[in-house]
């Protein structure tokens, strides 16, 4: 089934990302890589769990149905195969649903993180020291965080990268709505795969 390959490509993929932005999400618990005193120093959008929750756990299933579409032995309705595979691929389009959902999730809260900035001391008090992503073509403004050390590229760089990961992933689920739309209509075609 060559829908079903296309479909194992993609959560073969997924896997390694959700477990990607997991890491990223945990590491921002760490601000400039050191265990904080009080919980309230971390920055309010770590806590919403978006590499975790989004990017994590709702690509784990999704992945996990796409890797096993490719040897569905599915007996299919009323004994046609074909039936089966096409009921499978038809529901590996609402798996693809909620693995966007997440990756968006997790999208959205990056952006609004980085816009925002870390959370950090400014040597008066804890707060969010810049305004409407100002710090990014400033760098000067980085000397306002006094610490945690290196609190700034540190949460630059992991809500960066959880922002390209699960962009990544929203694109590989929308491919695989596509793929399982080809799969439910084609069947076991053997002429609109991609990786199989």
């Amino acid at each position: 089934m060559c829908t079903g390959g296309c479909a194992k490509c993609l959560g073969t993929t997924l896997i390694p990302l959700a477990v990607l932005c997991t890491l990223a999400n945990i590491l921002l618990f760490f601000p400039g890589g050191k265990v904080v005193e009080n919980n309230l120093h971390i920055t309010d959008e770590v806590w919403y769990f978006g590499g975790i929750l989004g990017s994590g756990v709702l690509m784990i299933f999704p992945a996990l149905v796409f890797l096993g579409l490719k040897n569905n032995d599915c007996c299919g309705c009323c004994g046609n195969e074909s039936c089966g595979k096409r009921f499978a691929m038809f529901s590996s389009i609402i798996f693809a649903a909620v693995g966007f959902l997440g990756a968006g999730y997790c999208f959205v809260l990056s952006a609004v993180a980085i816009n925002k900035g870390p959370k950090c001391h400014t040597g008066t008090e804890w707060t969010y020291p810049f305004q409407d992503g100002n710090y990014l073509s400033n760098h000067t403004l980085w000397n306002l965080c006094q610490s945690p050390e290196n609190i700034v590229p540190w949460n630059l760089t992991l809500f960066s990268l959880l922002l390209v990961m699960s962009g990544i992933q929203a694109v590989l689920c929308s491919i695989q709505v596509v793929n399982g739309l080809f799969g439910t209509i084609c069947g076991d075609c053997k002429c609109c795969g991609c990786c199989g």
